[in-house]
């Protein structure tokens, strides 16, 4: 029979997908599997072209519906066109795609890799799970991975070769464990004894009768269930026994007697890099409704390139007073400085305190060694269950640059700093794989990006602004800018600077709307509250740019409201235009997409 071991091949962008795969592969023991586990990066550990063994794949979805950056060379690898359409048709495969039903494209990272595995002969032992970040990753993983175990039993049951040894096993019966000859003592198991001693009935218990040998029923322990290859005796949780069942275990705590005094991230920094915080300005007034921070990391020691359009991981630890209530939970507080690894038992989905990505909102070009990002700082308000609280990172990012955040319009420089050390964070570039401005600057260019979603705009812009200096005789398409927000007076992000940007030629269109302000005194009509809004009357323009000039459309943002509000302007954009359908003008906007030139950094 073959070994019960199957592969685990996972793709991640920031550890989710990762962290699926690590559980799998720690629940296979508990099923009787043996499982091995390899990113797909690391192509020189595994080997699919000879795998005869199941393989079980999970998969995320990053950018505009491409493979995370992990899975980028194996999924060039199995587009290979000469690859003949056999090619795996020994392998046996099951495929958990991770994506996000916000965005566009969902979970096509792993439909991309499932679907080419099917062009080449692979076949499914299980089918393929589309887990939701949207309304929860849980809701279609926990089911699928319980379901998998099965499968893979099945799969192995029939990938197994009938040997004569496992005939004479499937063939044994009770009788072969017991004598049966006449005048032989029958075998009792020492299990068999046990059970029937624990198992007191309410009379005899409440008569308060001794339980000796001879107060066993001797018929009753010949109808017991007696263990063996094909029978096992029931769990005693599942017998009809007046005793108490213990609780199984759920927590596992393990105390590493390494000292991690002033540690603040968790211990696994692969890939970051400790960079000082230079510059924190609040970009909002105090009044409004959410607060805007916008920090400038100082990255030249490190020299970490970046493009306008990447983001950047920030690693945060958990709230102090949390860890603290937790240690007490535990009776650890004495050890706090100590490494305590925490893990939930029985398919309890712990993950990893996962990294935090924010868009650069900044070019190299203009501020060279440097980098910007801008957030809001997230606000839960007061319920019965919590207090009110602030988001994990960016309510520990302004409480960790407290003491050097200057209001809007302070003039900023180091040495008001003074002597102490400026606040550090970890952070690992996070390159995109498209959101970037066209490498052919004469290309016109349509933004849509309300509050913090300008970030990457201003980026874009600043990098524009120093290529028309250094090339004054070059050919620059236009640039639309629709931006958004509630008070023009409280909220206007990067205002000084936009109006900078329109002023010098950079920018040749800054589009404008406040939700929340009241009308102006000429008591406007329609006027526009949201950026769709303001889409639409322009939609002669928009649509000009991307089915003529063949422009691009970046879009920032919310994903829940903003995205799919300007996608579905959009569409009424494109059919108007071109007096079509509506499933044709998504016919239409789905092309633009295969081309790159319709490009979404979107959020939940």
């Amino acid at each position: 029979m073959l070994a019960a071991r199957f592969l685990i091949l996972y793709g991640s962008q920031r550890g989710q997908a990762q962290s699926i795969a690590e559980e799998i592969c720690q629940q296979a023991a508990e099923h009787g599997f043996t499982a091995d586990i390899n990113c797909l990066s690391n192509q020189h550990k595994y080997n699919l072209d000879s795998e005869i063994r199941p393989v079980v794949f999970v998969i995320s979805t990053t950018g505009d519906g491409d493979p995370p950056d992990t899975a980028q060379k194996f999924v060039r690898k199995i587009k290979n066109k000469s690859l003949p359409h056999n090619h795996f048709s020994h392998l046996h495969y099951a495929l958990l795609a991770l994506g996000d039903t916000n965005y566009a494209n969902f979970c096509n990272g792993g439909k991309t890799i499932d679907s080419r595995l099917q062009q080449l002969g692979a076949k499914h032992f299980y089918a393929t799970g589309h887990a939701d970040d949207g309304t929860g990753l849980e809701v279609v993983v926990d089911p699928w991975i319980e379901g998998l175990w099965d499968a893979l039993k099945k799969t192995f049951s029939s990938m197994a070769t009938s040997d004569q040894q496992d005939t004479d096993l499937s063939d044994c019966t009770q009788d072969d464990f017991h004598k049966n000859a006449s005048g032989q003592e029958k075998y009792k198991s020492d299990l068999e004894v046990d059970l029937h001693l624990l198992k007191l009935s309410e009379t005899d218990s409440q008569k308060g009768k001794a339980i000796t040998s001879d107060s066993i029923d001797v018929e009753t322990l010949s109808t017991v269930l007696v263990a063996s290859l094909k029978q096992s005796v029931p769990l005693l949780s599942e017998s009809a026994l007046n005793v108490p069942a213990l609780p199984a275990s759920y927590l596992e705590v393990r105390l590493e007697q390494v000292s991690t005094e002033g540690e603040t991230v968790p211990s696994d920094k692969d890939g970051y890099h400790e960079v000082s915080i230079s510059k924190a300005v609040q970009l909002t007034q105090d009044d409004a409704v959410k607060t805007a921070i916008s920090l400038e990391l100082d990255i030249s020691e490190q020299n970490l390139a970046y493009q306008p359009g990447d983001a950047f991981d920030i690693l945060c630890p958990n709230r102090a007073s949390e860890v603290e209530e937790l240690l007490l939970r535990l009776d650890l507080q004495t050890q706090k400085n100590c490494a305590v690894q925490v893990n939930l038992l029985k398919n309890k989905h712990l993950p990893k305190l996962q990294p935090r990505a924010y868009s650069a909102a900044s070019s190299s070009l203009q501020h060279p060694g440097k980098v910007h990002f801008v957030f809001n700082v997230v606000e839960f308000p007061a319920r019965p269950e919590h207090p009110a609280r602030t988001g994990l990172c960016t309510g520990w990012l302004a409480d960790h640059v407290s003491s050097i955040l200057r209001p809007l319009g302070t003039v900023l420089a180091s040495e008001r700093l003074g002597t102490s050390a400026p606040p550090k964070v970890h952070v690992r570039p996070r390159p995109s794989g498209t959101f970037h401005l066209p490498a052919d600057p004469s290309v016109p260019v349509v933004m849509v990006g309300p509050g913090t979603g300008v970030a990457p705009f201003i980026g874009f812009l600043q990098q524009r602004e120093k290529e028309r200096e250094a090339n004054q005789e070059a050919t620059f398409g236009e640039t639309w800018l629709f931006f958004g927000c509630r008070h023009k007076d409280k909220d206007f992000l990067f205002r000084e600077e936009l109006e900078r940007f329109a002023h010098n030629g950079t920018l040749s269109h800054l589009i404008v709307c406040f939700s929340r302000d009241e009308p102006d005194a000429a008591g406007t009509v329609n006027r526009p509250t949201y950026v769709q809004h303001n889409l639409s009357l322009h939609a002669k323009n928009v649509a000009s740019i991307l089915l003529k000039d063949k422009g691009s459309l970046y879009v920032c943002g919310d994903a829940k409201n903003m995205a799919k509000d300007v996608n579905d302007t959009l569409l009424e954009i494109i059919g108007n235009e071109l007096q079509i359908d509506k499933l044709d003008a998504m016919k239409t906007v789905a092309g633009l997409r295969e081309e790159k030139r319709y490009l979404q950094d979107i959020w939940s």
